[in-house]
């Protein structure tokens, strides 16, 4: 048994707030052992005789529940287990919590599915030399009649764009610009013919709170959680975000996105690194190719300020998938301490194998959409003809017509992991970039439109604000973790 099935079987008691916290150890059973993937035949078996063999529940999910996500399930009780996805929830203060809840209260509109994210949930700079903590009295709640508050960002999940919209414009028609007078209809089809199909309203106030939200179609999320097609929702979920209101559907695809992400990592990183290089490189993935990150738009450093500070939210995502990838493992003694879980301070160190069958599973294994894209950079890299390259593609895809296919590696994948990290990072790179450059340009200059000038100009401001920032900070890049750093902890 790994040691971080352990740890969460003690970490487990002492976690508080939240009713599926509250759990016997078979969450933490679940947590440890509930996301098998199949990345190696066979897997690893518990030991003979040991707690987790003897008390493993019958309802695990199926060794290759990522590989066969049913995107059409409509209840909780169709996942692929019992508490399958638990890591997607975060702990924060609970009055807090429940004044974000309030907020989606105010919208008549059906909502299926909601989370907050971003600096007025998940504060990333540090006060006093440690992380800050939301709470219910901070500046993000603050009740400004100004609108003057730190912005909360949302985004809703919906089931019928139009008529969603047609509902919040008879409610709220001052959340929207002038494309509110062309109807929901309109509105609707700005929203999914352009950019990554969501439409934002910015600095609205509700409930003395300032926010913004973006609405998004139910569909369009899951496919773009499950197949990446833009990364642009996925990319936010694959950082840590409180879901308010969830959906199963939702859940399912964003557990098949967050462990994409952790094997995307993976095959960016060498054979040892610590955890605020995976995290660091798993947050990254969406910054890349995102047009703001070119333009005085955001802070450079921000993806090393959302990992220093949150590296339990992290290790919350994302450590019980680690603990049952057979590839990866924690190599550090820290792993073992009952506080670890929750100790900010600690940057333990992880060891993956660098077996080219391990990791071309890891490559055959891709988003369907992005996949595609990362065999063409390489048919590219090769020079494989088309002919010879049509046929490969025709032999690795997922289903033929008598079902659904085993997605193991093969010549081409294990070639493609052979490369150098160097050569990953630029191939995998570039497919990253291409997938989010387009849709990111466009979701921009629709954000531009849909928000209308005062408030665009505005959210321009604040954006250039953070960017100056970032450069008085004393760096005009994204910080990368130093071999220094890596030593350390």
């Amino acid at each position: 048994m790994k040691p971080f099935s352990r740890l969460y079987l003690i970490s487990s008691r002492h976690q508080q707030l939240s009713p599926w916290q509250r759990q016997s150890p078979r969450l933490a059973l679940f947590l440890g052992r509930a996301y098998s993937t199949g990345d190696s035949t066979p897997t690893k078996p518990a030991a003979s005789g040991s707690s987790i063999a003897s008390t493993q529940r019958s309802d695990s999910p199926p060794i290759n529940w990522d590989e066969e996500p049913n995107l059409s399930i409509s209840a909780f009780s169709q996942l692929p287990s019992t508490n399958f996805g638990v890591n997607q929830h975060m702990i924060i203060n609970q009055e807090f919590k429940e004044a974000l809840r309030q907020i989606l209260w105010q919208f008549r509109a059906p909502i299926r599915y909601a989370f907050a994210y971003g600096s007025g949930v998940f504060p990333q700079k540090e006060q006093n030399g440690a992380p800050q903590l939301q709470d219910s009295s901070s500046a993000a709640l603050s009740k400004s009649p100004g609108g003057r508050g730190k912005m909360i960002d949302f985004i809703f999940g919906v089931s019928h764009t139009q008529h969603w919209h047609s509902l919040n414009l008879q409610q709220h028609r001052d959340h929207y610009s002038a494309i509110g007078r062309l109807g929901s209809y309109a509105v609707s089809r700005t929203q999914d013919a352009w950019g990554a199909g969501v439409y934002f309203n910015p600095f609205i106030t509700v409930n003395g709170t300032l926010i913004k939200y973006g609405v998004v179609n139910i569909d369009t999320l899951c496919t773009d959680l499950s197949e990446w097609t833009t990364l642009y929702l996925a990319g936010r979920l694959q950082k840590p975000v409180k879901i308010l209101r969830d959906d199963p559907r939702v859940r399912l695809a964003n557990q098949v996105n967050l462990l994409s992400a952790l094997r995307t990592a993976l095959l960016l990183l060498p054979e040892n690194f610590t955890e605020k290089q995976l995290y660091s490189t798993i947050a990254g993935i969406s910054y890349r190719g995102d047009v703001r990150m070119s333009l005085p738009a955001e802070n450079m450093s921000k993806v090393d300020n959302i990992v220093s500070n949150q590296m339990p939210n992290f290790r919350r995502l994302y450590a019980p998938l680690i603990e049952t990838l057979p590839n990866v493992s924690f190599a550090d003694s820290k792993a073992l301490n009952p506080d670890f879980n929750f100790d900010s301070s600690v940057n333990a160190k992880l060891q993956q194998d660098m077996d080219p069958l391990k990791r071309g599973n890891m490559v055959r294994r891709l988003p369907k959409a992005f996949r595609q894209k990362v065999y063409f950079a390489f048919q590219s890299r090769y020079q494989i003809p088309r002919g010879e390259f049509d046929k490969m593609l025709e032999e690795a895809v997922d289903e033929d017509a008598k079902g659904l296919k085993r997605r193991q590696a093969g010549p081409f994948e294990i070639r493609v992991a052979r490369e150098s990290t160097e050569v990953l990072i630029t191939e995998i790179g570039s497919s990253i970039r291409k997938t989010i450059g387009w849709s990111s340009t466009m979701q921009t200059v629709k954000n531009t439109i849909t928000a209308g000038v005062r408030r665009s100009w505005r959210y321009a401001m604040e954006k250039y604000a953070k960017w100056k920032e970032g450069r008085k900070s004393g760096t005009g890049k994204a910080k990368t973790e130093t071999p220094k750093e890596k030593e350390q902890t």
